[in-house]
């Protein structure tokens, strides 16, 4: 059967389980908007702006699995290159769509809206094709074959694509049938890796796996709980890994935070001889400075389509498929290891008071707030060192942006995430520089009916910048005071909708948790902690001294 090309790339978002496309309207995107709010299966969520969109796509992504998201041409897709830049950078599978003028203004280079005074049709796919796997630009020769290989192409690598669709294209009839996805491995080196793995661990006393991101981008992890209480081997996760695994897991020791981390953590690190990378990324952020980097018992690393083994690579082995076999194989021997006297506690119940609260003092009052079938959402700067040593509750979502670190994106991400899946209880946790890039968004909230817990950190500016400056008080670092309690006001529309708390101290933060316990079952809580702008949590001291004596 024939269909509109528009129509035939819904299809295919619908059928990756994308049931909810962000982005913005403009008047060369209508016909792709046409097809969307014409599919029963898939529901337009229009944003604030298209970085937001882009950003609530992302977040979509991280829970779902892909995200889409719709601009026009030019103007709307280029405030949207930030929020895909950061799905590239940490491989979160998200489709950028743009609506192009017609083929013939194409052709004849029209000077029309959105372009140039010397009109170059191709010069924003150009700069997306530096912050994305591929691209392509549609036309009557090649609409049904571009579609086809960028969503391939997605599904492969985890990563976002961009595709233009001219207005006259998402008219243009093609075959409806969609292709059968085959990504396997190379059978020789599969079997070859999987073996050696399996030997490198039969001969490992006391092996630990070391997780993170890549385990969430190709969702295994399911697969990577089963693999560590068949073999009973000992897990730990890097701060972009956290939540892999349920915190209570027996097996779970931690996130790495190398020698930063606790005794508890750094004594039974001691014993591991062998170490095994699951997905893993050492960057600056994730390692906190460089810490948390492997030594030499690092020797098996899986990546998402490579993995090294004893120092030889082998090519074109899946990350699913390495997992999967390991997993079915009986040669790998159960450890006789037991993690039942070291389970992951997290931080340890504090004594409240009302004295000015500190950083220190927030994390273990989060953490006894927090129950099973949460998303947490953690914005960058000082909070996500710190919040990724809090305990999960099980089945829980954790998401943050360590590489990337785009100051402002997790507010759209939470209403991104909370799209993607309304059965857990969302909870955002950002600092009011990085809120009020962004704040726009919180509009949507109230109109999707969504009730986060949103902790706003107020610390009179950006505080990691300020110890990263090289003078504390540079007023470049300051920012405007807000009155957020009005802002709520504005973006609701109705003060039902809505409860406000503020936190001085940490008996007042206890009593605003206490209270949004049953609050966030019927409004949106938001609370407002105050600190001192030079304060930061413990952890990112030690991070910061860290980086600071071994700057040589």
């Amino acid at each position: 059967m024939k269909i509109k090309t528009a129509d035939y790339l819904v299809k295919r978002l619908a059928e990756l389980g994308i049931k909810d496309i962000f982005g913005l309207p403009g008047d060369y995107n209508f016909n792709m908007l046409d097809a969307i709010i014409n599919n029963p299966d898939v529901n337009w969520i229009n944003c604030t702006n298209e970085l937001n969109a882009g950003y609530a796509a992302d977040g979509y992504a991280r829970i779902n699995g892909y995200g889409a998201v719709v601009t026009t041409y030019g103007v709307g897709e280029l405030s949207a290159t930030n929020a895909i830049a950061g799905s590239y950078a940490e491989n979160i599978p998200v489709i950028k769509i743009t609506g192009a003028p017609k083929t013939s203004f194409i052709n004849s280079k029209a000077l029309i809206h959105h372009n140039f005074s010397k009109p170059d049709y191709y010069a924003f796919e150009k700069t997306y094709s530096n912050i994305v796997e591929t691209t392509a630009y549609l036309n009557k020769d090649n609409a049904k074959e571009e579609i086809d290989r960028l969503i391939e192409t997605m599904i492969k690598t985890k990563k976002p694509v961009y595709l233009v669709i001219p207005m006259d294209i998402c008219h243009h009839m093609i075959d409806d049938k969609i292709p059968e996805v085959k990504i396997k491995s190379d059978n020789n080196a599969l079997n070859d890796v999987t073996e050696k793995i399996s030997c490198l661990i039969n001969s490992a006393k006391n092996p630990l796996i070391i997780t993170d991101y890549l385990i969430k981008r190709y969702r295994l992890q399911n697969e990577v709980r089963d693999f560590i209480n068949k073999y009973n081997i000992n897990i730990t996760s890097m701060i972009m890994g956290k939540g892999i695994v349920n915190e209570d897991d027996k097996h779970y020791i931690g996130i790495n935070h190398g020698p930063l981390a606790e005794n508890d953590f750094i004594e039974f690190y001691k014993n591991v001889d062998l170490t095994i990378g699951f997905g893993t990324l050492f960057s600056d952020l994730n390692t906190l400075g460089f810490a948390a980097l492997p030594d030499d018992r690092f020797r098996i690393d899986i990546q998402a389509d490579y993995a090294i083994v004893d120092g030889e690579r082998f090519e074109n082995v899946l990350i699913n498929d390495v997992i999967e076999k390991l997993l079915n194989s009986n040669m790998i021997t159960p450890k006789d290891q037991n993690s039942a006297d070291k389970p992951f506690k997290g931080y340890k119940n504090i004594e409240v008071s009302n004295t000015k609260i500190r950083m220190d003092e927030i994390f273990p009052l989060l953490q006894n707030f927090l129950k099973s079938n949460d998303t947490v959402v953690i914005e960058t700067g000082i909070i996500g060192y710190a919040s990724s040593k809090m305990k999960l509750g099980s089945d829980s979502n954790y998401i943050s942006q360590p590489l990337w670190g785009s100051i402002g994106w997790a507010t759209p991400a939470l209403f991104g995430a909370s799209m993607a899946d309304k059965s857990k209880r969302p909870i955002l946790f950002t600092g009011e520089g990085s809120h009020q890039l962004t704040i726009q968004e919180m509009a949507n909230l109230f109109k999707y009916d969504i009730k986060p817990v949103i902790l706003l950190l107020n610390n009179k500016g950006y505080t990691i910048e300020r110890y990263l400056s090289n003078n504390f008080d540079d007023v470049f670092n300051d920012i405007t005071s807000w009155d957020y309690k009005k802002a709520l006001e504005l973006f609701s529309l109705d003060k039902k909708e809505f409860a406000y708390h503020s936190a001085h101290t940490s008996n007042e933060l206890k009593e605003a948790l206490s209270l949004a316990q049953n609050e966030q079952k019927e409004k949106l809580v938001y609370i407002e902690i105050f600190t001192d702008k030079a304060d930061i949590p413990t952890l990112m001291k030690k991070s910061l001294d860290f980086i600071k004596s071994h700057s040589n």
